[in-house]
């Protein structure tokens, strides 16, 4: 991943409490450390599907983005997000996120993400995502 530090910033991943951090492998990762604010189903605890697809997402974008773009510079927007879920997370249980880019073109990454307890291998959920690159990052003013 690149970007780890700016990334740490992003609104929707600050009010879930995405952490940026590292699997014992020296993986960079996002881990969503468990919260009772993010549960989907209060009679088992489980966390909700969209908490997941968030992490999935934002984990999904910081690979897409080329190690020589600047977060600051140039843009990156979800062109189509697909999330496969394998089983609930275990509630009381940090929930973890990697990826990897697979193929990059000047416009378009394609990408893969694992959202997981342990280990990438026993997923709790999956996916798989394109991402337009490249757009200008102007910001807007204010209405």
């Amino acid at each position: 991943m690149t970007d780890v530090d700016g990334y740490s910033q992003v609104p929707h991943g600050l009010a879930i409490g995405l952490v940026m951090d590292t699997l014992a492998d020296g993986t960079p990762a996002i881990r969503l450390p468990y919260s009772e604010h993010l549960i989907g189903d209060p009679d088992t605890g489980v966390l909700h599907g969209g908490v997941i697809t968030a992490l999935l997402d934002q984990t999904a974008g910081m690979v897409a983005r080329p190690p020589d773009s600047p977060r600051e510079e140039a843009a990156i927007a979800t062109l189509d997000l697909r999330i496969d879920y394998m089983g609930p997370a275990t509630p009381g249980r940090d929930l973890w996120a990697a990826g990897e880019c697979y193929k990059r073109t000047p416009n378009i990454a394609f990408v893969r993400a694992w959202a997981f307890h342990e280990t990438r291998d026993d997923p709790v959920a999956t996916c798989v995502a394109a991402f337009m690159m490249n757009t200008p990052n102007t910001p807007r003013p204010p209405l």
